[in-house]
């Protein structure tokens, strides 16, 4: 008798190896470029503002924007995939990300800069909700590796776009061009992508994928309870990430910090968040339950937002550095159990496609909420403890997510149920 193998989960014949590396290298170099286009937006709001005459409210829908749209986008993903697979969906992904950021090289007007925030996160929409996709079909055993890899490479764009669109817009006297150039390492990464997606093999592939799991793909995902707690999950993570991100250098100078003294804070917690993004996933990646390092994650954030509220002056570094270990760890972490919940990639991409979209939609709104609260309470403390609350309610949400339960919380038996084995 012939035996065969579940293409949905079989690694390509060179997986190991040169080749992983390769695919290694061009995931991180795609992750790279998610988050420059928001924050090299920050350090240079000041001119920006004078340049194109936008109100404090105007500027800021040039980071919530693109959020929103990461949020929205990945609810349309599923048909991207239906028309064009995961592979053109992500190279299409780039090539939206680098036309809307070398747009910013002529971008005269506040207009247009909101319409290159909302492609550009149109694009990042495509790829966060696909490229799991991706790795889940190319490294089935190695999944908490890639998504690890593939996180902490996010965190570490969104530090690079902030400490270098600085000096980048000094050295050529135009914050154009430093926004501008972000759309370089966009162009390189979609050469790397489209070089090793070349050939008919990995089209193949593909296709045999698609025709195994023909019969699971149209699972309503939207439907099932456990899809939306994973998505209010995400959300309230990135949520954290948001408002920290925010709020944080203006709360340390209400406490008399310096404008640089902040702002190497958020640097600092950028750094912690890179680290734990790589390093949690891959502590989880023997074990089949990933509740106990979620719950660490999220303890982890507890302190940094705990100390923030009561202590802010006591150890800054420290909570800093508590709050973003937990926030890059359990995003990646999280993303990993989604993927958990079904062998079947499709499945797993549809399920991740509609946890970032309810997620990035929650964290989009997250920063008005706690600056809302700022307001009404006098206080950033009261949002630091709203934080924490949160977080706390996140505990006994993960909870819930034990592997048992994936199957029968998405309504999948057999070949499109985890294997808790």
């Amino acid at each position: 008798m012939t035996l065969r193998q579940d293409p949905s989960r079989a690694s390509p014949p060179h997986a190991d190896g040169k080749a992983a590396l390769v695919w290694y290298a061009t995931i991180v170099a795609i992750g790279l470029n998610l988050r420059p286009l928001l924050t090299s937006i920050s350090p240079l709001m000041a001119t920006i503002r004078h340049d194109t005459a936008l109100s404090f409210s105007g500027a800021s829908l040039l980071t919530s924007l693109p959020v929103v749209a990461m949020g929205l986008g990945a609810f349309g993903t599923g048909w991207l995939a239906r028309r064009l697979g995961e592979t053109r969906g992500v190279a299409l992904g780039l090539v939206a990300i680098a036309a809307a950021v070398g747009a910013r090289a002529v971008a005269a007007s506040g207009v247009a800069l909101m319409l290159t925030a909302v492609a550009a996160g149109a694009g990042v929409a495509a790829i966060q909700a696909l490229l799991p996709a991706v790795m889940k079909q190319r490294f089935a055993h190695r999944v908490p590796l890639a998504m690890g890899l593939f996180s902490a490479s996010i965190m570490g764009g969104g530090g690079l776009g902030a400490s270098l669109s600085p000096l980048v817009a000094h050295a050529g006297a135009s914050w154009h061009g430093a926004l501008a150039i972000w759309a370089l390492p966009a162009v390189a990464a979609l050469g790397l992508w489209l070089g090793i997606n070349r050939g008919k093999g990995a089209n193949r592939a593909q296709a045999a994928a698609h025709a195994s799991t023909q019969n699971h793909a149209h699972v309503p995902v939207w439907r099932k309870r456990r899809a939306w707690t994973l998505g209010l999950h995400f959300g309230l993570v990135n949520g954290g990430y948001t408002s920290l991100v925010a709020w944080l250098p203006a709360y340390y100078q209400q406490h008399g910090a310096s404008v640089e003294a902040s702002g190497s804070l958020l640097a600092a917690m950028t750094v912690f968040q890179a680290a734990s993004a790589l390093l949690l996933p891959l502590a989880a990646a023997r074990f089949t339950d990933r509740r106990p390092w979620l719950i660490a994650g999220l303890c982890a954030q507890w302190i940094g937002v705990a100390g923030l509220a009561a202590w802010p002056e006591a150890a800054p570094l420290l909570w800093v550095a508590a709050a973003g270990a937990g926030l890059g760890g359990t995003f990646s972490v999280t993303l990993v159990t989604a993927l958990d919940h079904s062998g079947d990639h499709r499945i797993a991409a549809r399920l991740v496609a509609f946890v970032q979209g309810l997620g990035f939609v929650i964290a989009a709104l997250a920063p008005l909420v706690a600056g809302r609260v700022r307001d009404l309470s006098g206080s950033f403390t009261a949002a630091w403890v709203m934080l924490a609350v949160s977080i706390t309610a996140m505990i006994v949400l993960t909870l819930a997510f034990s592997p048992r339960s994936y199957g029968r919380w998405l309504g999948i038996h057999g070949p499109g149920a985890l294997d808790a084995a």
